[in-house]
């Protein structure tokens, strides 16, 4: 992988490029000292994103790393794509062409990387590509099933022993690869089941202590999995999602990661919707549980007005209208 840099705290515009260029064309440093010090620059602005300028900042600072690359530094070469890559595939933007881009910058960088660099750095592009096919199924340009091989690759390498936070990540990734490709309705079931699995095997090396972010990630889908699975207890699976998004909420929190406390506090009040209050005695109806889902949901939709989540705001409204709908029955 990329070697860990300090990040760039400044975020640069137009003219802090020039004068950063200037710098270092004007410097002492050898030619292979510059690209290096260019890539470290992008991958500072990759570090901490405020907003797409710093990606598009990037992506500039990696084509003059590589109009300095010659045939002599076909590493260097491959990290400046490689980083291109990943800058591309995360500027927000309409359509298919920057992850196509994205996709190409990878594809190129891998054959070197491959020849010079570390198992470990192929593995992360691999990885990465998997990213980018997944993003592109939309588009008709690859298919889950592209994507999921991708990630088999990494997966060699990111191990769960020596890397839970890769390996947690590819499992997710995964698990949401299948849940995302369409089956005969016989097949549902088992996509379902792998993708839990995965969830699951990725839980056994990523703990709430020392990875917060994976592990909430992780419970989350984890929980979202149950709730849809196809099972002949339903109850039970409920209160296992249940569960798992509490878990999920000991690390989201509206001030630290506000939209996907939200989405957590969205997808806990779905289970609450379906849950009656006493399991051994359902017909006793979810008046309970139902207000507590009402009260989820409006938390969650004052958090997603706020940050503009329209389109989540409305599925909340229908949500909270179904409840009322559920009361007056």
């Amino acid at each position: 992988m990329l070697r860990e840099v300090d990040p760039v705290t400044i975020t640069f515009n137009d003219a802090n490029v020039k004068a950063a260029l200037a710098a270092i064309e004007s410097d002492g440093a050898t030619l292979d000292e510059k690209i290096e010090m260019l890539i470290e620059m992008a991958t500072g602005l990759q570090k901490r994103i405020k907003s797409s300028q710093q990606l598009e900042d990037a992506v500039f600072l990696y084509h003059r790393g590589l109009e300095l690359c010659s045939p002599d530094y076909p590493l260097l070469q491959a990290r400046c794509l490689s980083g291109m890559g990943t800058a591309l595939r995360t500027i927000p933007a309409e359509g298919e062409s920057r992850l196509l881009e994205a996709k190409t910058a990878y594809e190129t960088a891998l054959p070197l990387l491959e020849k010079y660099a570390s198992s470990e750095e192929v593995a992360e592009v691999h990885m990465n590509i998997g990213v980018v096919l997944q993003g592109l199924v939309p588009f008709g340009k690859a298919t889950m099933q592209d994507a999921i091989k991708a990630y088999q690759k990494a997966a060699k390498v990111f191990i769960g022993e020596n890397y839970p936070q890769e390996f947690s990540i590819l499992q997710n990734n995964i698990a949401i690869a299948y849940l995302s490709t369409p089956l005969a309705l016989d097949g549902e079931e088992m996509r379902q089941a792998i993708a839990i699995q995965s969830f699951e095997a990725a839980l056994k090396w990523v703990t709430l202590t020392d990875h917060p972010s994976e592990y909430a990630m992780l419970k989350n889908n984890l929980a979202n999995a149950l709730q849809s699975f196809p099972s002949t207890h339903p109850i039970e699976n409920n209160l296992k999602a249940l569960a798992a998004y509490d878990e999920a909420l000991k690390v989201r929190t509206p001030q630290n990661t506000p939209i996907e406390w939200a989405n957590t506090m969205s997808n806990k009040a779905n289970v609450l919707f379906n849950l009656p209050d006493d399991v051994e005695h359902p017909e006793k109806g979810n008046q309970n549980n139902l207000m507590e889902a009402k009260t989820c949901y409006q938390k969650a939709q004052e958090v997603f007005s706020q940050y503009g989540q329209w389109e989540q705001v409305e599925i909340v409204k229908k949500a909270l209208q179904d409840i009322e709908v559920r009361f007056g029955s």
